[in-house]
This record gives C-alpha cells, structure tokens and sequence, in this order.
C-alpha cells in the first residue's frame, strides 16, 4: 500500500468536492429532509460524487462508506469513509462553519484522515503515527489544565427529542464547570479545532461513522485523548464520543457520568 498515494487522492478528491460547495454556497438549494432536522441538498450530493468519483478511478477495487449513498462494494481490505458535507444546517443558512471530511482504514483501523473547510480553506490533515497539520503545518492540543479554565464544544443529536433529558443534564453540569460552551454544528470540525487547542474538550453522542473518522486520527495524532463517556475505548460505531486535551478527561467524563 502507498500510503503516499492514498494521501495525494484524498486531498485532490477534498479540492474538488471543496470547490463544489464553495459555488453552491450563498445559493438557493434544494433542501430535503432525512429525518426532522436532518438535511440534504444537492450540494451534499454533488460533493458526494465527486469524490467518490475520483477514488473509484484511482482504486476501483477499494470499499467507499458514504454518508448519502452508503456502501459501495469493494474487494479489497482497503476502505474509505466520507462526508460529504458536515454541518448541512449551517450551510442552507449561509454560517460558514461546515466541512467535508474523508477517511481511509485498512482492515477497519483508520490510517488516514482530512477535513476541510471549504470557505475558511483550512485544511486539516492526520496520519496514523506521522502527527497532524493544518495547511501543512504541525497542530497540537492545548495545555489548558483544569475544566474551570476550558473551552468545551459540543453537539445535538438529530433524535435529542428522545434523549432531551440527559441531553441537557449533561450540558448543564459542563456548563457549571467550564469557562465557556460552544454549539458550531460540524462535529468534524470540533474534533479538529479539539486539534489545534482552538477548544479543549468536545462531546457528543449519536454520531455516525463518518462524522468522527477523520476527525478522530487527526485529534489522537495531535495529543488528543478519546473515549466514550464513561473512558472506555472508543471506535467510530460507538454512539458516544469524549475528545479532550488529556489534562481535562478525567474531570470531563465525571460530569458526563450520570448516575
């Protein structure tokens, strides 16, 4: 495998989706609904089938997992995991916190990771033990100590209607404990700002495999610690997911804890 390679596609595959949501953006789309407050416009799926486009031409054997499309069959090991717009919300609204995110694993352990901001043009990238960049320079999380002193981030699940209640216990306690809260809407986006010590703690619950993938080998190869709520391991089919600094985990998973 030339991981070098497998590099070169995802970030030409990522210019071109990101090219394409960049002029959908500030448009009128063509919003459908997925769930209700699940989105998809026609941008999603345009960015969508551009990169798996440009995979399946440099390796037509390779398994592609796409948010829109789903499976597409593959018979080697190898697997690529996309999103092709994270943050859909925001981007029918014109914020301009959104992203596209694509992922490669080899036999189910993701080795690669790349996510973009197609309006802002920050391109975050991991690599399994090689560390983590922003537009090519080396990212690290923060030294930020204590849960007092932090800036957490989260997200709300498309289902919070079923799980409000603890939902909002946990938002509350963190809210008590921490400088300050934040809801921006791209879960990518959060694992990669946990990154670059833009915050230092992110949870959410209910994610699906392509919203952390990318995200998740980019944080962990910045310094970042993740788990599930409780510190158990964690891997992309799991519901919940806990990102910190290190230094703030064991404080951050008491409060996520209820009894």
């Amino acid at each position: 495998m030339d991981l070098g390679r497998i590099k070169d596609i995802g970030v030409a595959a990522a210019a071109r989706a990101g090219e394409i949501l960049h002029n959908y953006w500030g448009k009128t789309h063509k919003v459908e609904k997925k769930g209700a407050i699940d989105l998809v416009t026609e941008a999603d799926l345009a960015s969508e089938n551009a990169i798996i486009q440009l995979i399946r031409t440099a390796f037509p054997d390779h398994i592609i997992l796409a948010e829109e499309s789903g499976v597409t069959p593959g018979t080697s090991q190898y697997e690529w995991i996309i999103d092709p717009l994270d943050g859909t919300t925001n981007y029918t609204h014109h914020l301009p916190e959104f992203s596209l995110s694509i992922a490669f694993a080899l036999e189910g352990k993701i080795l690669f990771g790349l996510v973009l901001n197609p309006i802002t043009q920050e391109l975050f990238c991991g690599t399994r033990g090689e560390g983590a960049t922003l537009n090519g320079r080396p990212i690290h999380v923060s030294s930020t100590k204590t849960i007092g002193e932090s800036l957490l981030v989260t997200g709300f699940p498309y289902n919070l209607r079923s799980v409000i209640r603890p939902l909002i216990d946990r938002f509350e306690r963190c809210l008590m404990a921490a400088q300050g809260i934040r809801r921006l809407g791209s879960a990518a986006l959060d694992l990669c700002y946990i990154a670059c010590g833009r915050f230092d703690g992110f949870w959410e619950q209910n994610l699906a495999p392509w919203d952390t993938a990318a995200g998740m080998v980019i944080a962990r190869e910045a310094g970042a610690t993740i788990s599930d709520f409780s510190n158990g391991s964690y891997s992309i089919d799991k519901k919940e997911i806990l990102a910190t600094n290190g230094s703030i985990h064991q404080e951050m998973t008491a409060l996520l804890t209820l009894s």
